[in-house]
């Protein structure tokens, strides 16, 4: 198979730019050692060498600081700006550190990345896993079944750890629980994956393992140099515009990914999974294997003795699920590895500003160039937005300009002013052809090699849209000024579209940042008409900006700004905002407004009325089961805190785990499991008519349809 990371050997910059100064291939990790590096390779036989590389660990400051032992070196830099002019490199990585926690104390302005791999990838020019695709990586997955969640009581043992691979293994370990321990050392050092996955597996799996090997003094030697595994300090991982915190773990020479984390990036675009639950996420992605067994985890523990095989089949199937999970939601950030200086593990939970920043720092390092300070945060004005029609529209068409924002920067050569060395437009430039070229491959391909090109032109897109993102975010080479300029394009555009739509006979329905929602005119049918239609809007557009067909449905339900319904005419529904679907609401409300849509589509307004009342009286009687009206809470680090409302409850557990809340007739909360018929009736009453609250704008008559409680007692209510 072909590749595109084949850097020839007078390569222009911007492949330089994109994957750095040498093509070595087939490096799976990089480690510290007391000086210098110790290097993975899989050779071509398959087999895993290790090399050991001299290296100097660095950092960057504005400044250079004769009290530090280190090695300087002036960096180039225009003019008299704000810049890191000074790259200090040290003998070893004890010295890089002492001379960082100084330099931090002092409250210096520096870079100093503390990931060796990132740290070494940056300084040679060199990226993991070049010439490889994802299926060539030795992955093993990881899943265990306890007493209970809790590690610490004494009772709480590990059961059972199952495992797969993508090589055939599969298998489920039993046993006493420190032989158990020590027989999962010894298949992992036995299989000797390059990558082991896991759902949940910073947060549960390895935490739990550790606390259980902890207590048994089984030391948990899964390196690859034999050393113990090893906890990091509490980060948070970017999805979207959210975040979730988590603890990393370590492992020598392999890198731990866990598929709850990318299960959440995977969906951020497609809003499509209601739960990122492992059985939930699979069910939703048509990935379960049609014989699923499902238990409850409170039975495990006794099915365990009662019924063995079953427990066995169960666990065998979370470790297949987790296996096809990661074959969905991974390729992404593997091949973004074979560009980015950096681990797949850090890179899996990075965000994609912070990747292209990557970029930069290494062309501009390896050129011999200080880098810059970033600018100061500033405002300006985003995306134009609008809604011009809500409620229930049929036969509805969205178009949208074909990466609108990347378009615009090439179109009008917007770049950061301080890109001196003119990497962005041309690395931007290259991206957008691979990708192009990447998906031409996919049509002529099938099997592994089609899923290689998809696997790398989803890399290539995502990184093409961060491009824009990053000139306004605090990074290096951000710039606020171009991108407004990019804005002020944008919102141009879009709005000469929708003018144009409607100039030729189509009624916009929203019009959102790079794309519009509309209503063709009434001789518009079909989907080839409609094709045609969109070409004609946007045949006045600039050279460079091209407006794309980008579906057809049967209908709209139409919200409000970026909350909205899509009927497909295969039936398939698509929810778009919080308004309609948000994880963070109670289960009951979920439910309520899942089925308002329902009703809404069919253009039956009554019958959302009539279940809204019907609900009403339920929540009021008490008949609503409990579980219906929690809320999943994590606990944080502010909730264990005297003061917070989940104080009491949240104090008997633990930073990062779950647990399912209730309002109490005295306005306090309450555990699931500590339920006692006290749920607060009137709040839950309350919520109900927020809910529906939230679909005000479809209805004509809502108060008629909809009284609010507090306007009514409930003997009125009753009589609605």
């Amino acid at each position: 198979m072909s590749s595109l990371f084949d850097v020839e050997e007078h390569a222009p910059t911007p492949a330089v730019a994109l994957f750095g100064s040498d093509p070595a291939e087939r490096l799976l990790a990089v480690e510290p050692q007391e000086e210098g590096v110790i290097l993975y390779w899989r050779d071509a036989q398959g087999k895993v060498q290790s090399e050991r590389a001299s290296f100097e660990p660095w950092l960057l400051v504005d400044e250079k600081m004769d009290h530090l032992e280190a090695r300087w070196e002036r960096l180039e830099a225009p003019g008299e700006g704000r810049f890191y002019r000074w790259k200090a490199r040290f003998q070893n990585w004890q010295a890089w550190d002492i001379s960082r926690r100084l330099l931090r104390d002092q409250h210096a302005d520096l870079i100093a990345y503390r990931s060796p791999a990132r740290q070494y990838l940056i300084e040679t020019g060199r990226a993991l896993f070049r010439g490889m695709t994802f299926n060539d990586i030795h992955r093993l997955q990881v899943d265990i079944e306890t007493v209970n969640l809790d590690p610490h009581p004494e009772q709480n043992a590990v059961l059972m750890i199952a495992m797969s691979d993508n090589r055939g293994y599969s298998d489920a370990l039993t046993g006493e629980e420190p032989e158990l321990l020590k027989a999962f050392v010894e298949r992992v050092r036995e299989l000797d994956p390059d990558v082991i996955e896991g759902h949940n597996l910073y947060e549960f799996d390895l935490r739990y393992l550790a606390a259980r090997a902890q207590r048994h003094r089984v030391p948990l030697n899964l390196g690859r140099d034999g050393s113990e595994m090893t906890f990091g300090s509490p980060r948070n991982c970017p999805i979207g515009a959210n975040s979730r915190p988590f603890t990393p773990a370590s492992i020598h020479g392999r890198h731990l990914l866990d598929t709850y984390l990318a299960v959440q990036r995977y969906d951020v675009a497609r809003g499509e999974l209601e739960s990122y639950g492992l059985k939930e996420s699979a069910q939703s992605l048509g990935i379960a294997p049609p014989d699923r067994v499902y238990l409850e985890r409170e039975r495990i523990s006794d099915l365990i003795t009662q019924d063995p095989e079953r427990v066995r089949t169960y666990a065998l199937q979370d470790v297949e699920e987790t296996r096809r999970l990661a074959e969905i939601t991974l390729p992404t950030e593997f091949y973004q590895t074979q560009l980015i200086p950096d681990s797949l593990q850090n890179l899996a939970t990075t965000g994609t500003g912070e990747k292209v920043n990557l970029f930069f720092i290494r062309a501009y390092l390896q050129a011999g160039k200080a880098i810059p300070k970033q600018q100061p945060s500033q405002e300006y004005a985003g995306g134009y937005t609008e809604v011009r029609r809500v409620g229930l529209i049929e036969r509805v068409v969205k178009a949208d300009v074909e990466s609108l924002y990347p378009s615009l920067m090439l179109t009008f050569h917007l770049k950061p002013a301080t890109d001196h060395l003119n990497v962005f437009l041309p690395a931007l430039r290259e991206l957008t052809q691979r990708r192009l070229d990447a998906k031409a491959r996919v049509k002529q391909a099938s099997g592994l090699e089609a899923a290689y090109w998809d696997g790398l032109q989803g890399s290539f897109k995502i990184l093409i849209n961060s491009f824009y993102g990053y000139l306004g975010a605090p990074f290096n080479f951000n710039d606020y000024e171009a991108a407004q300029k990019v804005t002020e394009y944008g919102r141009d555009i879009v709005q000469k579209i929708a003018d144009k739509v409607e100039a030729l006979g189509g009624s916009v329905i929203e019009i959102d940042t790079d794309g519009v929602f509309f209503q063709p005119p009434p001789d518009i049918e079909g989907e080839e008409q409609e094709e045609a239609f969109v070409q004609q809007a946007g045949e006045e557009l600039p050279e460079g900006i091209r407006l794309a067909f980008d579906g057809r449905y049967q209908a709209i339900l139409s919200l409000k700004i970026k909350n909205y319904v899509l009927l497909g005419y295969d039936g398939k529904k698509v929810f778009k905002g919080a308004s309609l679907r948000s994880r963070a609401d109670e289960p009951f409300g979920r439910k309520f407004l899942s089925m308002a849509v329902d009703w809404l589509l069919k253009g039956d307004a009554q019958a959302v009325s009539d279940e809204y009342h019907r609900l009403w009286k339920a929540i009021r009687e008490g008949s609503v089961p409990i579980a219906q009206l929690c809320r999943r809470e994590r606990v944080t680090e502010k909730s264990v805190r005297p003061g917070h409302r989940l104080y009491d409850l949240a104090k008997e557990f633990k930073v990062g785990d779950y647990i399912n809340v209730y309002q109490k007739r005295d306005g306090r909360l309450g555990l699931l499991e500590a339920y006692q018929n006290d749920e607060d009736r009137d709040h839950y009453a309350d919520k109900l008519y927020k809910f529906v609250c939230r679909l005000e704008d479809l209805f004509n008559d809502f108060d008629a349809l909809f009284p609010n409680p507090h306007l009514h007692d409930p003997d009125q209510m009753t009589l609605f």
